[in-house]
């Protein structure tokens, strides 16, 4: 017998009339090009946004044709969040930090009909522009009439008559987004998004025990709008009624922290890479901004190191929240709040708990699975983590022969190892590749680089496998010193005797000015391999 309840459909429209209707007044800040900040509100997204659904349809956007954007964070970049959608087309957010080559692949195996760029990523588009094949190309913030070949963003939408809009979603599976992952081996793969996992996905962000995102909050998604749809806050922030706070191009330390000044952020989103630069800054310049109004950094794309989950909080005040998820998951899959039981604990068993990635969110199962099957929840049995939900993929965008990604019961396989303790937080040690396997014993990457950048004179760390005639591989530490000191290798390798046995300590360190990232800011270590694939260990006293 079913239920007497009405049947409306969990979709992004819905998202959008509830911003419009209840928090119409509400803003949404931009930082432009020129630095200059654009003011507008909900109410006015609204309208923008069924604009551009019409003139898409005037541009012979259909039903499920893909429609991407290669932009900063900004208003028109949110407008497309809720207009490609909205006009039944799907939204595919493109990674601007790959090359061009990647990018081109990209887009042409997602069958891009139009793309929005930006003025000053022009540039980057043209590089690709002879190898993709999109109908249309759109120029936003145009400084100058576009090529004769391109169109205009805002005379596009000048052009469109709101209310010529025609609700095209009433199937709340309708593919809505796509990102595309670049975190696995071989060649991108598309994660393609229904209106009912982003209704689900920003449902749960609102929940107290997940990032808790709520009316009062000023959020500031430094995470970019490509990366897993800025990890669902440009649709959890207007589903709650959040002000929402874009930077642009800007993503400084000092840029950022004047935007957390001056519009009172109380919520900010980003990779560990962005907060050590941000934490810098301010052990710097301590006196210089104020940061009173920020409730909860939130930090998430890889592991953060607890030394500075520590010194953000002792130092400045400012409590940092771990998170976990992949462009699989939406991203949001667990959240390391501290337990009501730890809430007098120890300030040590605190932090511990809180360098952890966290439970699962509400609807998010976990599992993890070893080489003997799945593992207890003990906090010492290391597997690969396993999930599954609404918001997490059932399969990848036309890429045949992707089903290892996937178990025959249906989660998806993380390919990060964990331990998962008994009140279900997890704690990733490394992902499956970067696991350093040395005299047949299994050591922690992840667990050496936050130990190493818990050091007073080290800024970031990268430990990687390099190949032993020994012991088949052996870690190597790649550290960036912070400016103006200058560690040795026995000063780190002394550090890190504190907490590691002899042989899980990298046999030698090399110093760079600077680590490869990738296009979401994380370490890149396969860069780090290939720089380092004939290494050669000094000759030391076997361990």
């Amino acid at each position: 017998m079913d239920g007497l309840m009405m049947k409306g459909p969990l979709t992004i429209p819905a998202i959008l009339r509830r911003a419009e209707t209840v928090f119409g007044h509400k803003t949404i800040v931009t930082r432009r090009p020129d630095r200059s900040l654009h003011r507008y509100t909900y109410a006015d997204l609204g309208q923008r946004a069924r604009r551009l659904a019409v003139a898409l349809a005037g541009l012979g956007v259909g039903p499920g044709d893909r429609v991407a954007t290669l932009g900063w964070n900004h208003h028109q970049h949110l407008e497309a969040y809720f207009g490609v959608p909205m006009a039944g087309a799907v939204l595919h957010t493109l990674n601007l930090r790959l090359h061009a080559d990647e990018l081109a692949y990209i887009v042409n195996h997602a069958g891009d009909r139009v793309v929005l760029v930006d003025q000053d990523l022009l540039p980057l588009f043209q590089q690709i522009r002879a190898d993709v094949n999109p109908k249309h190309v759109v120029i936003v913030e145009a400084d100058s009439p576009p090529p004769d070949d391109m169109l205009e963003y805002e005379a596009l939408l000048e052009a469109a008559d709101p209310a010529a809009f025609t609700p095209l979603v009433t199937d709340e599976h309708q593919a809505a987004s796509m990102c595309y992952t670049t975190g696995t081996t071989g060649r991108p793969k598309g994660v393609l998004y229904s209106h009912r996992a982003i209704f689900l996905h920003s449902l749960a962000s609102l929940a107290i025990d997940t990032l808790g995102i709520s009316e009062s909050d000023v959020a500031l998604p430094v995470v970019p709008m490509f990366h897993a749809n800025a990890w669902g806050i440009p649709y959890s922030a207007a589903m709650a009624g959040a002000t929402q706070v874009l930077p642009g191009p800007y993503l400084d330390p000092a840029s950022l922290l004047e935007l957390v000044q001056n519009e009172r952020v109380t919520v900010a989103l980003g990779v560990p890479t962005v907060w050590l630069a941000l934490l810098q800054t301010l052990d710097t310049h301590r006196d210089d901004w104020d940061v009173s109004s920020v409730r909860m950094l939130l930090v998430g794309g890889s592991a953060a190191p607890a030394s500075m989950i520590q010194a953000f909080e002792e130092r400045h005040g400012l409590t940092v929240v771990h998170a976990w998820g992949m462009t699989e998951t939406s991203p949001l899959g667990t959240v390391a709040h501290v337990p009501s039981e730890l809430a007098l604990a120890p300030a040590e068993q605190r932090l511990a708990v809180r360098a952890k990635q966290g439970r699962p969110a509400p609807c998010i199962e976990i599992r993890a699975r070893g080489a003997d099957g799945f593992v207890p929840w003990d906090g010492r049995s290391l597997g690969e983590l396993e999930v599954r939900g609404p918001w997490v993929a059932a399969d990848y965008f036309n890429h045949a022969g992707e089903g290892h990604a996937f178990t025959d019961d249906g989660w998806f396989r993380t390919g990060d190892i964990v331990t998962i303790d008994d009140h279900g937080y997890i704690e990733i040690h490394d992902r499956a590749k970067d696991l350093i396997k040395s005299g047949g014993e299994w050591i922690s990457s992840v667990a050496i680089e936050n130990a190493l950048m818990g050091h007073p004179d080290i800024v970031e760390a990268a430990v990687i496998a390099v190949p032993h005639p020994k012991w088949v591989e052996r870690p190597l530490a790649v550290v960036v010193a912070r400016p103006g000191r200058t560690p040795s290798s026995e000063d780190l390798r002394a550090h890190l005797a504190a907490r590691f046995e002899r042989w899980m300590i990298p046999d030698a360190f090399e110093f760079l000015h600077e680590l490869p990232r990738t296009g979401t800011g994380k370490f890149l270590k396969s860069a780090l391999r290939a720089r380092f694939k004939d290494y050669t260990f000094p000759d030391q006293e076997a361990w």
